[in-house]
């Protein structure tokens, strides 16, 4: 008889150790040590995952940075070129002249003027008017016109 009790206590603690163990969460439900495992290796392949997405936009963001400074360092080329070459234009005196000596005056008359551009005489405008005369602007803002 102490032997059928033994085997039977024993044997119900062996199933003891072979049943599912729970955890208590603070919202009263209960969750298994499976299931706890499982919802941790989730949350690692989320965090890989959004570490992997930070990793490819920082790359995405590293490329468009050095595209967008190749492309101002272009401008920047073309704009030295383009300057070298305005250097490299000779005006006569008189047009030096009359480029420095424009004054506000005259700058706000050319944007009033309602007339077509039609080309362009000692370094300004040309208009057309409504009968065909051909003026410019000069330095004191007055129209000046030509035969």
């Amino acid at each position: 008889m102490k032997k059928i009790i033994f085997l039977v206590v024993s044997l119900l603690f062996s199933l003891g150790s072979f049943a599912q163990e729970t955890k208590v969460i603070k919202d009263g439900k209960k969750v298994t040590k499976e299931q706890v495992e499982a919802n941790k290796k989730k949350l690692q392949n989320k965090k890989k995952q959004a570490q992997k997405n930070a990793a490819t936009a920082k790359k995405k963001q590293d490329k468009n940075g050095k595209e967008a400074k190749q492309k101002v360092a272009k401008v920047n080329n073309s704009n030295t070129k383009a300057t070298e070459v305005k250097s490299k234009v000779k005006k006569t005196a008189a047009q030096e002249n009359d480029d420095l000596k424009q004054t506000a005056v005259s700058k706000a008359a050319e944007k009033k003027v309602t007339d077509k551009v039609t080309g362009e005489y000692k370094g300004k405008k040309v208009f057309t008017g409504p009968k065909g005369g051909k003026y410019y602007i000069n330095k004191n803002g007055n129209k000046t016109y030509i035969d």
